[in-house]
């Protein structure tokens, strides 16, 4: 098991507020804990009392995870209430998605910590969630508009691990929710180069989703494509290191499969937008996309989000923003579960929620 270090944990004699419980935002590469209380003057759904940003890869499982995180509390501090957001959807008694690295058991979390009530989200769902709480200063503008944004759906989508999507619904007391598998849309080609790249990716699937191009995984995908195409062999094997190499522009196939990459990012943002109506605006997360800000921002991805014919005049009213994951997924997670004990029901048709509060 991974030693604790201990960061923002150290041995710090708190005095917390009645009511905490714990938030997780779990992922394919990090698992994000927090020891959160509803907030008092509702500005957010809840204030970060700790946190901690764990690597997943090296701890066993998300309850170790959970149990170095509460060790690390005043022991005075009981602990009985829990959200996790995650990618995946709840099967019986576990959280079931290939991108994390180990199983989720709902059972083992809840004996193993004592936990009374645990609540279970999508991982996207619980970031769209927290952007009602952003200011623009927490966001870089990658499309601007002249005007602020209308009041409507909002869309919140990003690559990491893998391509995650949801839409935020405005509503009174408090908003709605929609998570979706938009990433498994068939992935649309825009131009030759994409047309050829898709036929590759289609020699070994029967069947080739945005997430297969837009993701960790995906931009390795593209390299190896782009590699063959090319007529090269491919000497990159991690996705962290083509990402790299394109910043670097140490390897060209890597460069070109950024640039695509980008691309098509654009022109899949701009077709859900239109999709789910999204004039409240468009929200970038996700690991990846911070690390290539620079590149996303100088790339096609405005030009592909705009060209969409007729619907281009639509499109510029909708603006574009970065944000950073940090504790927004933590935040996210624990508004909503604080919504559903409410009896607002803000959880609706969440994938990882079909099973929301388990007791």
């Amino acid at each position: 098991m991974a030693q604790s270090s201990n960061h923002s944990l150290e041995a710090r004699r708190l005095a917390l507020p009645a009511g905490v419980f714990l938030a997780a935002d779990v992922g394919g590469t990090h698992a994000r804990i927090g020891l959160v209380s509803r907030d008092p003057d509702g500005t957010r759904p809840v204030t970060v009392l700790q946190y901690h940003r764990y690597a997943c890869a090296e701890w066993p499982s998300l309850t170790a995870v959970l149990q170095d995180f509460v060790g690390q509390l005043d022991r005075s501090v009981h602990v009985s209430r829990c959200a996790v957001a995650s990618a995946g959807y709840v099967l019986g008694d576990a959280i079931v998605n290939d991108n994390l690295p180990w199983p989720v058991s709902i059972r083992d979390i809840r004996d193993s910590l004592g936990i009374e009530q645990l609540a279970v989200v999508n991982d996207f769902e619980a970031v769209a969630y927290a952007t009602q709480f952003l200011s623009q200063a927490d966001t870089t503008a990658v499309i601007d508009t002249e005007a602020l944004p209308a009041e409507g759906p909002v869309l919140v989508m990003g690559p990491g691990t893998g391509l995650g999507s949801a839409v935020l619904l405005p509503g009174k007391p408090h908003a709605t929710v929609l998570a979706t598998e938009a990433g498994q849309i068939a992935l649309a080609p825009g131009n030759e180069r994409e047309i050829e790249i898709l036929r590759y990716l289609a020699r070994d699937r029967a069947y080739v989703s945005f997430e297969h191009a837009l993701s960790g995984p995906g931009l390795l995908n593209l390299y190896r494509a782009l590699c063959v195409l090319r007529g090269q062999a491919p000497v990159l094997t991690l996705p962290s290191q083509v990402t790299q190499s394109a910043l670097e522009r140490s390897d060209d196939a890597a460069v070109e499969a950024l640039d695509v990459f980008c691309g098509l990012l654009g022109s899949f943002v701009g077709d859900l937008c239109l999709l789910y109506g999204a004039r409240g605006g468009v929200f970038l997360a996700g690991g990846i996309l911070p690390q290539i800000r620079d590149v996303l921002l100088a790339s096609s991805f405005r030009q592909r989000f705009f060209n969409k014919g007729v619907m281009r005049a639509f499109l510029q009213q909708v603006p574009v923003r970065l944000m950073e994951h940090g504790q927004h997924g933590v935040i996210g997670a624990a508004g909503l579960f604080l919504d559903l004990q409410d009896g607002e029901g803000a959880l609706t048709g969440s994938r990882a929620g079909e099973s929301a509060v388990t007791r």
